[in-house]
């Protein structure tokens, strides 16, 4: 929805309140609210006028259906008739509503603002997927539900609703992706996991790429037993299976196997290590105390101008106090050596996007925080249904809240912009300028 499409309907909102208020034909409303009378739950004020507005639209659908109002003379010239009412209870987003809900005589009468068979109305169920999105478990969605708003829903009908959206999951799980990412970061997070009788570590697999606009997206979700290269190389092949046939460079964490794995399904692609990866593997060997004035050693190692600068870097690192000490921390950067100097040949605006996994690193923070409050999960596919749904939680909050401060000054600004999901690089433009001077051939086809 558009800026000017929310301006509309709160001015439309306003002015009907305001009517309403003028006409009087809410003071009977809030004379009951004043009185002490609940909004939500049994015997809400809420609650009658939507069981007042939905047993008046549903009355309004059979006198369509059966060609004549409710106590027209002519009733009896018509072919199908009224028959009564039969009991219906729904939950709704302000507590249960007893509907009564009116039948014909040919039994042909179906109504489409309360379907047959329907138990919910729709705004329950997005309340529960939200909760859901949010990282509250079903038990807990189900008395979340009964304490504020008076709904009784069972366990087993909060998952069926969560798992209407598999299909939705699998269909974004499946999607064609683009022939050309410029950058792929890749990383994991680990996850509990009921197998069997037991409750074991998994690792959900996370695929970020960066387009040819510099916008990013999440192409994937994938849950493995354990982190490894060979299992990496599935997701590389199953990534090129949708569509992605090249990608100049994958920035990814220090595994062993895992540029490897990634060349088997695109051998021209520059593999880099995260930079930041490789400062915690250093920071490893270093005492608490020593770790700031080890990292400022460290600093020109990862900000020198070329590799052999980089190179002098890391020899006068071993030759001094800190390497000294602990000489193995520079023993770590010599081991990653092939792989962490690609990013020192390219200017400082690419070396921005392709020096750390930060970027999924910060997705991954907060999808950390969603599953925390969880003791394992079912399975494979309720991990990844979890965290696309809380990926798109994040974003969806996000946006809600940039759009509360949609016209204040830049300075007042405090609103988090987008995660992942649809952000845009940074400098993205002076990057792929220089993407297009270092893979010319393989670049220009696409811009």
């Amino acid at each position: 929805m558009s800026a000017e499409e929310r301006a509309e309907r709160r001015r439309k909102q306003a002015e009907l309140a305001a009517e309403l208020k003028t006409t009087g034909a809410l003071d009977e409303v809030f004379a009951r609210i004043d009185a002490g009378e609940p909004l939500t739950g049994d015997g809400g004020v809420l609650g009658g006028m939507l069981k007042a507005a939905l047993e008046r639209g549903l009355e309004a659908e059979l006198s369509e259906h059966v060609g004549y109002e409710k106590g027209a003379v002519d009733a009896a010239d018509h072919p199908n008739s009224r028959n009564g009412y039969y009991a219906k209870t729904v939950t709704s987003e302000v507590g249960d509503i007893e509907l009564a809900i009116p039948r014909d005589r040919a039994g042909t009468f179906t109504p489409m603002l309360v379907g047959k068979g329907q138990r919910r109305l729709d705004g329950v169920d997005g309340m529960i997927i939200s909760l859901y999105a949010g990282g509250m478990t079903l038990r807990d969605i189900s008395h979340h539900l009964a304490s504020t708003v008076g709904v009784d829903v069972s366990h087993e009908t909060i998952s069926k609703v969560v798992d209407s959206i598999a299909e939705e999951v699998l269909a974004w799980q499946r999607r064609p992706l683009e022939s050309l990412y410029p950058v792929i970061y890749l990383d994991a997070i680990m996850v509990k996991v009921k197998d069997g009788s037991h409750v074991v570590n998994k690792a959900a697999h996370i695929a970020v790429g960066v387009d040819m606009d510099g916008i990013k997206h999440v192409l994937g979700i994938w849950v493995q037993t354990h982190e490894g290269a060979k299992f990496w190389a599935q997701v590389c092949a199953d990534l090129a299976n949708r569509g992605v046939r090249d990608v100049l460079i994958v920035c990814c964490d220090g595994l062993t196997g895992f540029p490897e794995a990634i060349e088997a399904t695109w051998p021209l692609a520059t593999v880099q290590t995260c930079v930041v990866h490789l400062i915690r593997a250093a920071m490893r060997f270093v005492s608490y105390g020593d770790r700031k004035a080890v990292a400022t050693a460290l600093k020109p190692i990862y900000t020198a101008a070329s590799e052999d600068a980089a190179l002098e870097a890391l020899e006068a690192f071993e030759a001094g106090p800190w390497g000294t000490k602990y000489p193995a921390a520079a023993r770590t950067f010599r081991a990653a050596w092939e792989r962490f100097i690609p990013f020192l040949a390219f200017p400082p605006e690419l070396r921005r996007v392709i020096y750390t996994t930060n970027a999924i690193e910060s997705l991954n923070y907060q999808l950390r925080k969603v599953t925390k409050n969880r003791g394992h999960f079912p399975n494979d596919a309720a991990v990844v249904k979890l965290l696309w749904l809380a990926i798109c939680n994040i974003e969806d909050k996000r946006t809600r809240e940039r759009e509360k401060e949609r016209g204040l000054p830049a300075a007042e600004r405090r609103a988090p912009g987008r995660l992942i999901e649809g952000s845009v690089t940074t400098n993205w433009k002076a990057a792929l300028g220089q993407l297009a001077l270092v893979y010319p051939e393989r670049i220009e086809p696409y811009l």
